[in-house]
């Protein structure tokens, strides 16, 4: 069981994302991670703006998310879809009971996202998490042998506080220490754009011995590398799309490049058949 992961590139009915074909076929998990197009959302939000919020329409955003979830394959899993606030921390938490379904409509309040959380984690079927992005790092975890997945949010406050290893590091809890965790990182800021002060350098050079002190840009993808690697996933079951967000946002939203933006997602589920 498992595989070298890796992400390719897929079209439906208008929607893009990138996906691993292959860990889909051999395990029933799916891992998906969109692009822009193919929405119904205006400027500032054009098109497939997935967040709740943004300040969108929320119309707009439950149908982009019905029309990304139906080019997924998932269109009969939306009610159990389970997002989190995302407040740029470490906290994880396990999706399972009353909390599958949490953020799955937007703007309906009786059931939020789950709070202050930045990282999901699952071993439960049928129960996709998504958490949404313009610049920072998703990232997707997965233990085939177990049927577990997680996603994980690392803007610099979450990289810097090592969300990625503690999201490895509770999925293995929970799932008995496997020791076939891979990672698929999408996109994010790069290195090409991420501007930021010497302070903020200062505290990833003490912490990461891959970001260099004398530097004003950040290499998230480096760090979270780094930080994967360190809790067991090394390079090897990292799978990198190396793609900015910010040099391309005709395919990716980027707060850094466009200001008022809408969100591209990251989802992971494990299908029941």
């Amino acid at each position: 069981m498992g595989g070298t992961p890796t992400l390719t590139r897929v079209e439906s009915d208008g929607i893009f994302y990138y996906t691993d074909a292959a860990l889909r076929e051999r395990s029933g998990i799916v891992v998906a991670f969109s692009e822009r197009a193919g929405g119904v959302s205006v400027a500032p939000y054009a098109t497939l703006d997935l967040a709740a919020h943004t300040g969108d329409d929320p119309d707009c955003v439950a149908a982009n998310r019905a029309r990304f979830l139906e080019a997924v394959g998932l269109a009969a899993l939306a009610a159990r879809t389970t997002t989190a606030e995302q407040v740029h921390g470490s906290a994880v938490i396990e999706v399972a009971g009353d909390l599958v379904g949490a953020g799955a409509r937007p703007g309906d309040t009786e059931h939020p996202p789950l709070p202050g959380v930045d990282a999901l984690l699952t071993r439960e079927q049928d129960v996709p998490l998504v958490l949404f992005f313009a610049d920072c790092v998703p990232v997707v975890l997965v233990s085939e042998s177990s049927r577990a997945v997680a996603v994980a949010h690392a803007g610099w406050r979450g990289a810097l506080a090592g969300v990625c290893s503690k999201t490895a590091g509770a999925l293995r809890s929970v799932c008995g220490d496997p020791h076939d965790l891979v990672a698929y990182i999408g996109p994010h800021i790069g290195v090409c754009c991420y501007e930021v002060g010497p302070a903020v350098v200062s505290q990833f050079d003490a912490m990461f011995a891959t970001i260099p002190r004398a530097s004003g840009r950040l290499d998230l993808a480096a760090a979270v590398a780094e930080d994967l690697d360190r809790a067991g996933i090394p390079k090897e079951r990292q799978c990198h799309l190396g793609i900015c967000t910010a040099h391309n946002t005709d395919r990716f939203y980027s707060y850094r490049a466009e200001g008022r933006t809408g969100r591209h997602a990251a989802l992971a589920v494990v299908l029941s058949s």
